[in-house]
C-alpha cells in the first residue's frame, strides 16, 4: 500500500490552486522550480496530484494560507477549500497530530486552578504560552514548525 496516496481535488480547489501555482511560477524562475510547476499545473488540471507532487504543493498550500491573501481575494469558501487539503497532506496530518497531542496534554488541566498564563515570544514567529496550575506548569511553544510542549515541570507550586 502506498504510504503517500494521490491526493483528488475538487473543482474550487483546482480554481484557487492554479492560480496560486501561475503566481508561483512567476516569481521562481529556476529551471527545476518551472518543471515542477508545471508538472503541478498540470496534475491540479486533472484534479489528481501524485505523490511525487505533494510536497511543491504542500508548499504552495502552507504559503497561500499563512495569510489572509486567499480569503480576501478568493472568498472564505475558497481557504476553507484549500485548507481541508492541506490537512489531507503529510504536513497537515502532521500538524493535526501535534494539535491532538496538545489537546490531550491541555485535557489534564481541566478543573484546574489556573495560577499563571502568560505570552513570549522566543523569536521572529516563535511563541510561547505559559501555564500554572497548582499540579503543574506547562510551556507551549508555537513557531513555524507546528506546536508542542516545550518544558512541563510537575508539583511546580
Amino acid at each position: 500500500m502506498d504510504e503517500d496516496p494521490s491526493l483528488t481535488l475538487d473543482d474550487l480547489q483546482r480554481q484557487v490552486l492554479l492560480a496560486q501555482i501561475a503566481l508561483f511560477s512567476k516569481a521562481n524562475p529556476d529551471p527545476q522550480a518551472q518543471q515542477d510547476y508545471v508538472g503541478l499545473a498540470d496534475a491540479v488540471g486533472r484534479l489528481e496530484v501524485p505523490p511525487a507532487l505533494i510536497p511543491r504543493l504542500t508548499a504552495i498550500l502552507e504559503i497561500s494560507l499563512s495569510g489572509e491573501r486567499i480569503r480576501r481575494t478568493a472568498g472564505p469558501g475558497a481557504h476553507l477549500a484549500l485548507m481541508a487539503l492541506f490537512q489531507k497532506t503529510p504536513r497537515g496530518k502532521e500538524l493535526a497530530a501535534q494539535l491532538g497531542s496538545l489537546n490531550a496534554a491541555l485535557a489534564q488541566l481541566k478543573d484546574q486552578q489556573l495560577l499563571e498564563i502568560s505570552a513570549g515570544q522566543r523569536g521572529p514567529g516563535i511563541y510561547t504560552l505559559t501555564l500554572g496550575t497548582p499540579a503543574c506548569r506547562m510551556v507551549i511553544r508555537f513557531d513555524p514548525d507546528g506546536v508542542r510542549i516545550e518544558s512541563l515541570e510537575v508539583g511546580a507550586d
